[in-house]
């Protein structure tokens, strides 16, 4: 089957680990069911499988993607929950101390015609929605979601900061922060996404680093060095920063001073749980609210979408179709 797969690491050049081609059909375990691929989305997990971060050499080659919506053997319209809990998949995805995994991390990833999930991971998807809004939800969406209120708990009437306007979660954040009643800033260095941040529902737009016109309730944080001064900076005492990401790299010194003195709490998150997907899924639906795609590409053309991610001028996200 045709499948978009990391062939070998580079850390440098990525890309070049990237093949396009035929992979074995999946093995499709006890407990698992097969799902025709008609949409999956790109994240940035899949440049940092590319680059051997998660999996190992002897799992190569190693079909990559975490985001999925497709059809089961029985017609049942579907997005797939991208965490598998336990090894074989089975696992209680509400206990810390179950082992997780993605997908592409120790089972073949979404990038593919056919894929094999476990069947609790199986959400139905709504007829309000497409194939491709469907397929951008189970990582970027589900990460915000979880950001803003489960491990966030903000409300309506708060005032959070979203580090970085244009990426998935944070366009995500917007989307869903603005749905619900919160007022939604955001932060980047470029006028043109924080303009686009506007149109799409943030309040206001600052340049990345600029101090604010007053402390937030709290702050979303997935770019790391670059910002995390700026939002220690920036959130109140006894706020909450919520973090799910370091695309910059990991912030030092930590900036312990403004932890303890203005009791601030930092809470970790990482995508969500099956009911958490289920909850956004039906948010999505009855809110009128839809992910911002910035393209589509057929799976064939998977290296090209690649490109566009690797080159980072996205607002909105990237979908591969299989007709």
């Amino acid at each position: 089957m045709l499948s978009a797969y990391a062939a070998r690491f580079s850390p440098d050049d990525p890309l070049s680990a990237l093949e396009v081609g035929e992979q074995p059909e999946p093995e499709v375990h006890p407990g698992w069911e097969l799902v025709t691929v008609r949409a999956a989305a790109l994240n940035h997990h899949d440049l940092w499988s590319l680059r051997g971060v998660g999996i190992k050499e002897e799992q190569l080659p190693m079909i990559l993607g975490g985001d999925a919506a497709g059809v089961t053997a029985d017609g049942r319209e579907v997005v797939c929950h991208g965490v598998v809990a336990g090894v074989d998949g089975m696992g209680n995805d509400m206990d810390p101390n179950t082992r997780f995994s993605l997908f592409s991390e120790h089972h073949p990833g979404t990038h593919a015609e056919r894929l094999a999930v476990p069947s609790v991971n199986l959400v139905d998807k709504p007829a309000e929605l497409s194939f491709v809004e469907a397929a951008c939800l189970p990582v970027a969406y589900l990460t915000a979601y979880r950001m803003l209120f489960v491990q966030g708990g903000f409300r309506p009437g708060e005032t959070v900061l979203v580090q970085g306007a244009g990426g998935g979660v944070s366009t995500a954040a917007i989307l869903l922060g603005r749905a619900a009643g919160l007022r939604i800033w955001v932060t980047s260095r470029s006028q043109e996404k924080a303009d686009r941040a506007v149109e799409l529902g943030a309040h206001e737009a600052f340049e990345s680093g600029a101090r604010l016109p007053a402390r937030v309730d709290g702050v979303l944080e997935t770019v790391g060095r670059a910002t995390w001064e700026h939002s220690l900076k920036s959130v109140r005492n006894q706020g909450t920063v919520v973090v799910a990401g370091m695309t910059s790299g990991d912030p030092s010194p930590a900036g312990l001073p403004h932890l303890f003195f203005r009791q601030i709490r930092v809470i970790g998150s990482t995508m969500g749980t099956r009911a958490e997907l289920r909850d956004l899924i039906t948010f999505m639906a009855a809110s009128g609210v839809r992910p911002l795609v910035d393209d589509t590409y057929p799976l064939a053309e998977a290296r090209t979408a690649y490109e566009r991610m690797a080159e980072g001028e996205l607002f909105g996200k990237l979908v591969l179709v299989n007709e």
